[in-house]
């Protein structure tokens, strides 16, 4: 004769969390906006964009200069404090020293082109709006990139008078 098999609580390995979660089976529901629209990008998406906008108005004047340039984001700073001997030439930072932007030289890159590497939340949090967001990271692209050439930002990017 079969013993019966004692109830499993809530949390046990074995247990069907699909009927706790999903009583009337009907599934998950698919978000509100589709992914075509402007609702449904994340912030990381955004910020990729803004600086792929960077990239672009840089293009017709420098765009030989930037074909040989890899451009990264990263979140955030890496915490090591990382020198020239590491790779890192330089880097751009706000009044309280944190690094909004660094160059990586040619001969740390694994594919042996420089990279310029642009931290998005510290940008972020920096920016009033959206509009203020795209001019801070105008402005970290062209002072990395002035940087990278050896040429004053205000060659690369003239300012309107």
């Amino acid at each position: 004769m079969d013993t019966p098999v004692p109830p499993s609580r809530p949390g046990q390995p074995g247990t069907d969390r699909r009927r706790r979660r999903d009583r009337r089976g009907r599934g998950l529901r698919r978000s509100l906006a589709p992914s075509t629209l402007p609702m449904s990008r994340t912030p990381a998406q955004i910020f990729d964009e803004l600086v792929l906008d960077a990239i672009a108005h840089l293009d017709p004047q420098w765009g030989e200069q930037l074909a040989e340039v890899e451009f990264a984001v990263e979140d955030v700073p890496q915490v090591l404090a990382l020198g020239v001997e590491d790779g890192y030439d330089s880097e751009i930072v706000d009044d309280a020293m944190i690094p909004l932007g660094r160059v990586l030289a040619a001969d740390a890159n694994a594919t042996g082109r420089p990279m310029i590497v642009i931290y998005r939340r510290p940008l972020e949090s920096r920016a009033f709006d959206p509009e203020d967001l795209s001019e801070l990271v105008l402005e970290v692209v062209v002072d990395r990139l002035a940087y990278l050439l050896g040429v004053d930002p205000d060659e690369i990017d003239p300012p309107l008078s």
